[in-house]
């Protein structure tokens, strides 16, 4: 089986309206690369800040690139008669298929996601996104953000994972058919609507039951994820979804914490997958680089709000997670009771810690301040 290993960077901005900024393309025979292609694309649209910010990719560095209908013929050559793998394929896929779309061309090919193939075959790992995953498998990334260096990145763990399917069976199960990954226009209208920013989504059937929910970084790329797997669980939620809504958080670590309280409280018929640790008494928490024991700890995790000049806050105590919520002001945090009555306790405070502890093993927040020290 012949594989072409892709990595898309785009211009970001609303749903079926972006453009591709960068491509890179590897012909994989199950061997060794047969074929390569990498260029920056001018996408003929602007690039939003926060993307030009991710990637390095500027206006003034696609100016002088050549336009997408110039690539599409050796686009087309280069992943004629294999599969296209990508990390999260179904963006990438759809991606291309635009592209194609706009000059009248209709683009198909079977796809492989090495986020559903890696699901299959490390199931326990800590975390199925690409520079996670890779460094759990201490496989060499650079140049992260830029299309080559994850395309890479992506065809040594697809090398990775063809070793370790060895029947042969899993890969196959998991490739897509050409026409798979389409939405719905139901499904397109809720992606379209997804803010691309961080939060907390709710997924409910027909009678308003709650079907799904759960914290992410961008609440778009997951919504759209789940409408393209091929999963059972991804089956049945593109099935029974009658309506999505969306809140954001402004922090990360707060989407998290808020979708395992309210899982736990709600009881929803899907769960996400856990991204808590297990936390025991007696150790410590790394945060930002320093060591805090929990048995002596009265920590507020300060980070990123829903808004300029708001923060959002976490409360770490001996027992777990005290609260969570936002403030505006610093004399709300140096004020025990007033910060006390800002903050939503949450159930679980030591399963809470558990997210907390996941988060910051890859994470930083703005700043910590240490409460028995300032109050």
């Amino acid at each position: 089986m012949t594989y072409a290993v892709l990595d898309i960077e785009t211009t970001g901005g609303k749903f079926d309206e972006e453009g591709i900024t960068e491509i890179a393309i590897h012909r994989f025979d199950g061997h060794e690369v047969v074929d390569t292609f990498i260029s920056l694309i001018n996408p003929e649209r602007p690039i939003q800040p926060y993307v030009q910010k991710l990637t390095g990719i500027d206006p003034k560095m696609v100016q002088t690139a050549p336009r997408f209908h110039q690539v599409a013929k050796r686009i087309v050559e280069i992943t004629r008669d294999s599969v296209l793998v990508a990390h999260n394929a179904q963006f990438d896929y759809r991606i291309l298929r635009t592209e194609f779309r706009r000059l009248g061309y209709n683009f198909e090919r079977k796809t492989l996601c090495t986020v559903d193939l890696s699901q299959r075959l490390i199931p326990d790992a800590e975390s199925h996104s690409l520079g996670k995953l890779v460094r759990s498998l201490g496989i060499p990334v650079s140049n992260r953000h830029r299309a080559n260096g994850d395309a890479l990145a992506t065809l040594k763990l697809l090398q990775h994972l063809l070793d370790r399917d060895t029947g042969k069976t899993i890969t196959s199960e998991v490739i897509r058919a050409e026409t798979l990954g389409e939405l719905s226009n139901r499904q397109l209208r809720f992606v379209e609507e997804a803010p691309d920013s961080v939060g907390v989504y709710y997924l409910y059937d027909k009678d308003g039951n709650l079907l799904y929910l759960d914290g992410t970084r961008d609440m778009k790329r997951s919504l759209n994820r789940h409408f393209t797997g091929e999963s059972p669980h991804s089956r049945a939620l593109r099935k029974l979804t009658r309506e999505v809504r969306f809140e954001k958080t402004g922090s990360e670590l707060i989407a998290r914490l808020k979708a395992f309280a309210e899982v736990r409280e709600n009881k929803p018929s899907y769960r996400p997958r856990k991204k808590g640790r297990q936390v025991t008494p007696g150790t410590a928490l790394h945060i930002n680089g320093d060591r805090f024991p929990l048995g002596e700890c009265d920590l507020l995790l300060v980070d990123t709000g829903r808004s300029e000049g708001e923060r959002a806050a976490v409360r770490i105590g001996q027992e777990g997670v005290k609260g969570m919520g936002y403030f505006g002001l610093n004399h709300q945090i140096n004020n025990i009771p007033i910060l006390e009555n800002l903050l939503t306790p949450i159930a679980d405070p030591r399963g809470g810690l558990g997210i907390v502890a996941a988060y910051l093993k890859d994470q930083k927040v703005l700043r910590i301040v240490e409460l028995n020290e300032s109050s």
